[in-house]
């Protein structure tokens, strides 16, 4: 059986059985998070199933950011992956799940897992590159908002005197967390794509930036180059 079958195997079982998921983690989060990781496979001797496995199923446990667990998330996923994989996918290489259940324990930020494997590597990529760019910008006010965070805030936007909160205001998970992931990359082509997306982020920074002062025609270059900085 090739990829393409196993992952609609996969999609078709994800569309019948997840339901529990998030506005940043649906099955259309698996999807991308899976074309994201075959760019970075292009070029590499590496397991494409453990990859797409690991794609499709790392975020089947996935605790909310402000969760007490939210830390333990992947290594549920990963052992509840096993689990479903031998009960709904019995033709499914033995193997190979060893390897991705590692790639989906060391997926997670939170879990400060180090990823031992090419194919680990490549997910964790994948799946971090979800939270930059276009994507992550939607994704980090969508997350934000559910959990009650203000857009940012109207004092202080850019948290000059004052401790970054991402709890409170969605815009400081940019530098908490965001525009620390391109330094956090695995792969060579996983590093280049996240730093062209944070720079993405940090011009939008910069243009929220003007627009608070009511500039609607510019970014504000101080703030461009204050935050670029940051983006490794």
């Amino acid at each position: 059986m090739n990829l393409s079958d196993w992952q609609h195997r996969f999609d078709k079982w994800m569309t019948q059985h997840f339901n529990h998921a998030d506005a940043a983690h649906d099955v259309s989060h698996f999807r991308r998070v899976w074309k994201t990781a075959q760019t970075l496979m292009q070029g590499q001797q590496v397991d494409g199933l453990v990859v797409l496995a690991a794609c499709y199923f790392h975020d089947i446990v996935s605790f909310a950011k402000n969760h007490p667990q939210r830390h333990q998330s992947s290594v549920l996923a990963a052992q509840k992956t096993a689990e479903i994989l031998a009960a709904d996918f019995p033709d499914f290489p033995a193997d190979v799940v060893p390897a991705v259940r590692h790639a989906i324990e060391a997926h997670s930020f939170s879990a400060g897992i180090m990823p031992l494997t090419l194919e680990a590597k490549i997910v964790q990529d994948a799946d971090r590159l979800e939270s930059l760019g276009a994507i992550g910008l939607a994704r980090v006010f969508a997350v934000s908002g559910s959990m009650g965070a203000a857009l940012f805030d109207g004092n202080d936007p850019f948290a000059a005197e004052r401790e970054l909160d991402d709890k409170a205001y969605a815009l400081d998970h940019f530098r908490c967390k965001l525009l620390k992931l391109p330094a956090t990359m695995q792969t060579e082509k996983g590093r280049e794509l996240a730093v062209h997306n944070a720079d993405f982020l940090v011009h939008y920074m910069a243009k929220l930036s003007a627009e608070l002062q009511g500039d609607h025609q510019r970014i504000d270059d101080e703030v461009l180059r204050r935050f670029r900085t940051s983006v490794s």
